[in-house]
């Protein structure tokens, strides 16, 4: 009897088991969560160049004569105050230049003494007519000659006391000794440069600008500069000075960037980076990780009603360190997905979220 109720009761299992997996709920499809950027200024609208921190005023400071230095009184990077003295050359010769004049004076003035006595006896002897007009007007051209010639000495005695003054090279004005360009013992000329002096007052940024740029610039171009001791903080400038020449070696031209909002925290030497909007570019830019391609055509994924992907080709110019600017195929209002796109597909729906897992309600900000 066991043997004729097992067949029946086994479809009966069987009915019943098939009947329970109809009744699972179907499993519900996860949306993904996608990172989405919105396209910022191009890089080759806001390019920065590096540049090093100097002074407004940075005079080469020299000799006025050439000789020998006996004395070096300051070293680089001291802290100097206006008329300070910073070297000395070898007095000998200029002081023996100066004694020589000084001898001269003195013949001059023993000269024009003699004369004037001898002038001024002919005087009397022509009043009383015992000497000719012509032999008077002889004694009173030897006066004037001498007279003429203590001044011209004179004259050489001043030469050679400032000569003398100026074997001392002092300070034109406050600042601070950048470069030092001569020792004890060296033998200069007149107007070699033996310092160079940062003077205290306004400080500018020294930048370098490619050949192949230049003509995009000019004199008082509005940029913003960041110091690298202090990122993240612009500080607006202007460019007051390009050079007319290239640097032969470098073949770049130099730059000076003045800074116009107001007092700034800079000091010498210190390196900085020049942002600067070139005129005529407005290109947008994407994170690298937001482009990919297909068969060699670059594309980026924008998020679209109902947060729906969607595949738009682009246009893209030279590829930055993290970012790629976009020429052509993107609005400023687009939102693109910045990571992930390699396993995106075309009308996938994903959840919007921004850097910090903020989730973004891409339809309100449209």
């Amino acid at each position: 009897m066991l043997r004729h109720a097992l067949p029946r009761a086994v479809p009966l299992c069987l009915v019943v088991l098939l009947s329970a997996c109809g009744q699972q709920e179907p499993a519900k499809i996860s949306i993904t969560p996608a990172m989405v950027v919105q396209p910022q200024p191009s890089a080759l609208a806001n390019q920065s160049y590096p540049g090093e921190v100097r002074a407004r005023f940075d005079p080469q400071l020299a000799f006025r004569i050439g000789g020998k230095v006996s004395k070096r009184l300051v070293d680089e990077g001291e802290r100097v105050k206006a008329n300070q003295p910073l070297a000395e050359l070898d007095p000998q010769d200029v002081r023996l230049q100066l004694d020589a004049t000084r001898a001269q004076v003195a013949a001059a003035q023993a000269n024009l003494n003699l004369v004037r006595a001898e002038r001024d006896r002919y005087k009397t002897l022509l009043d009383r007519q015992m000497v000719s007009r012509s032999q008077f007007d002889n004694a009173e051209n030897l006066y004037r000659s001498g007279e003429a010639r203590l001044q011209q000495i004179k004259a050489e005695q001043d030469v050679a006391s400032n000569q003398a003054s100026y074997a001392v090279l002092r300070a034109p004005q406050d600042g601070v000794i950048a470069q030092r360009q001569v020792e004890v013992g060296q033998v200069v000329s007149a107007g070699q440069t033996v310092f160079t002096l940062a003077a205290d007052g306004e400080r500018e940024v020294l930048i370098s600008l490619p050949e192949q740029d230049f003509g995009r610039f000019k004199i008082g171009l509005p940029v913003s500069v960041e110091l690298w001791s202090q990122p993240g903080q612009r500080f607006s400038g202007r460019i007051r000075e390009l050079s007319p020449s290239a640097d032969p070696k470098s073949r770049t031209f130099a730059a000076r960037i003045a800074f116009t909002a107001g007092k700034v925290p800079a000091e010498l030497g210190q390196s900085a980076r020049v942002f600067i909007q070139s005129e005529g570019h407005s290109q947008l830019s994407v994170p690298l990780s937001a482009l990919t391609a297909e068969n060699g055509a670059p594309y980026v994924w924008r998020v679209g009603q109902g947060n729906k992907i969607e595949q738009v080709p682009v246009r893209v110019g030279p590829f930055g360190e993290n970012t790629v600017p976009v020429l052509e195929g993107l609005n400023a209002d687009d939102w693109i997905v910045a990571a992930g796109v390699h396993v995106l597909h075309p009308g996938q729906e994903v959840r919007p979220i921004d850097r910090s897992n903020r989730t973004i309600n891409i339809s309100a900000k449209d």
